[in-house]
Order: structure tokens, then C-alpha cells, then sequence
């Protein structure tokens, strides 16, 4: 009884921590994104940028302040070097909790260009957080679902335009973009529902990956290919992180150059390229699957 009422002092100490630093760091945030918006200065809307970016590398900062003192999870990681704060980076990751973002960005903050995620439009509208990534230029995508796209057949091929559009800003700037394969958090249900060949992954999707590799072409060169393991036994969400509940995570980095045969290819139009791509992805979850049980996956 103690121990739980422990846990939950912890988590609601957390989750006012987070909430706290999001609050008050947006409101400079904002101010810097708009003043960019607004000045018609390259050189003022590059500064207004980067002060920007630093106050979202300040914000991932003070989080790992209080992950460090209030949870207490400890982090064995493998494959972090060589890595450059300048440099351009294609990002993958298996996906089990949110608590995968707070980890990766305390893994890779200033190490790398701050982590851009694709984001689906509708989350534009989450009260703050949501101006906050506009204000940071994260890619927000409007997905067509497959009865949509049966009955409006003209929006083929949009999902693809959204990210060539998205990705044309970051031809200027260095800039690490997250792609997540599977598509949404690992879970039994989704596992066993999809009859995923893997034993602790869902199937990847390679489209997303290809568009931004094609949009990018020789801009982006490296993929970091990221492996979370939590070794507590059972599914552990946010809130359990937040609580102090996960106690070990190994985290390995795997850092390998993108083929360059896979520039400048259409995924869409070219379907010998599909297939090796799509092989390229599978090979990379077959390794991924193989690390995770060898990293000590429960």
C-alpha cells in the first residue's frame, strides 16, 4: 500500500513537472515563432529560429532533470557515437509507450538536430503542444483512409505530395526526422491481430520512410535505427513511467548509411524499387527482433 501510494505521489509529481516546463517554455517558444513569422529578414527569421529550437533542446532538457530524480530508471545504453548536431539523420525506432519519445530525446538532445515527427493534421489542435510543434515546423500530414480513397479516387497519390511538401523545408536546415515503421504502439492485441511474423515487433511499413528518403535524396544519408527494450515483464504505459514503475531500459543505437541505390527512385511508380526497399525494411526488423530478444525483451 505504501509502495503504490509512493508510486503515485511520484507520477502526479511527474506529471505536473511536465506539464509545468511545457507551459512556460511555449510562451518563448511562440514568441520567437511568430516574430519569425511576421520580421521579412532572412537573417532575423534564421536567429528567430534557432532561438526557437533552443528553448524545445532547453524543454527536453528539464525533463531529464526530473526523469533523472523522480523515476529512477536506469538506462543501459550501447552504439551512441560518432554523431553530429549539424548533420541530417533518418530516425526509426520499435514503439511501445510514449515514454520512447522522452527517452529518445534525452538519449539524443543536442547531439544531434532536434527530432521532427510527422504528425498527423488533427493534432494541430492539442491545446499548446500542438502550436508548439507548428512553431517548431514539425511535418503535420493528412492520412486518406482506404474507404476515402475508394470514393474520392482523385486523392491518390496526396499522402505523397504532403510529404514532399512537408520535407521541402528541411532541404535548408539540418534536421533529424523520426519515422516509426509500425505505425502505432506495439501491443498483443495489435500483434496478434496483424499475425505479425516478428516476435516483439509489428509489421513495418516502408512507404512513409521511402517518401522521406526520396524527398531528401542525398541530404539524408545515415539512418539511426533505435532498439527499446523494457525489461519489466507485462505492458507498461506512460503512466508507469511517469510513476517510477520501469525500473531498466536498454536502449542500443545502430547507425548505418542508406543505400544509395535508393535515391532518387519512386516508391509508388517503380516496383522493383518497392520490392528491395520493402526487403531493406523487413531485413531491418528481422535484426531488430533477433537484438530485442538477445537484449533480454520479457
Amino acid at each position: 500500500m505504501i509502495r503504490r501510494f509512493k508510486e503515485y505521489v511520484t507520477g502526479c509529481l511527474s506529471a505536473s513537472l511536465l506539464i509545468i516546463n511545457t507551459l512556460l517554455l511555449s510562451v518563448p517558444l511562440l514568441c520567437f515563432s511568430l516574430l519569425k513569422l511576421i520580421v521579412p529578414l532572412k537573417g532575423f527569421r534564421r536567429l528567430m529560429g534557432r532561438m526557437a529550437h533552443f528553448m524545445a533542446e532547453l524543454w527536453i532538457s528539464i525533463n531529464s532533470l526530473w526523469m533523472r530524480a523522480l523515476t529512477g530508471t536506469h538506462l543501459n545504453i550501447s552504439g551512441l557515437n560518432d554523431l553530429n548536431p549539424n548533420g541530417y539523420y533518418l530516425i526509426t525506432s520499435n514503439h511501445q509507450s510514449w515514454a520512447d519519445i522522452l527517452l529518445m530525446q534525452k538519449l539524443l538532445n543536442r547531439k544531434i538536430p532536434l527530432m521532427k515527427f510527422f504528425l498527423k493534421q488533427e493534432l494541430i489542435f492539442v491545446p499548446v503542444i500542438g502550436l508548439c510543434w507548428w512553431a517548431l515546423d514539425f511535418p503535420f500530414m493528412k492520412r486518406y483512409s482506404k474507404a476515402y480513397l475508394e470514393k474520392h479516387p482523385e486523392k491518390r497519390g496526396k499522402d505523397l505530395e504532403n510529404t514532399l511538401n512537408a520535407c521541402e523545408k528541411f532541404k535548408t536546415m539540418p534536421v533529424s526526422i523520426v519515422n516509426y515503421l509500425e505505425g502505432t504502439r506495439f501491443t498483443e492485441a495489435k500483434h496478434k491481430k496483424q499475425s505479425s511474423p516478428f516476435k516483439h515487433l509489428l509489421k513495418p511499413r516502408a512507404g512513409g520512410i521511402s517518401y522521406v528518403i526520396g524527398a531528401l535524396g542525398e541530404q539524408v544519408r545515415t539512418l539511426l535505427n533505435i532498439t527499446i527494450v523494457y525489461h519489466q515483464k507485462g505492458q507498461l504505459g506512460f503512466w508507469d513511467f511517469l510513476c517510477g514503475r520501469i525500473k531498466n531500459v536498454s536502449i542500443h543505437v545502430d547507425k548505418r548509411t542508406i543505400p544509395k541505390s535508393f535515391i532518387g527512385r519512386s516508391y509508388q511508380q517503380d516496383a522493383e524499387f518497392r520490392n528491395d526497399f520493402q526487403a531493406w525494411v523487413n531485413d531491418l526488423w528481422e535484426e531488430k527482433d533477433q537484438l530485442m530478444q538477445q537484449m533480454g525483451q520479457p
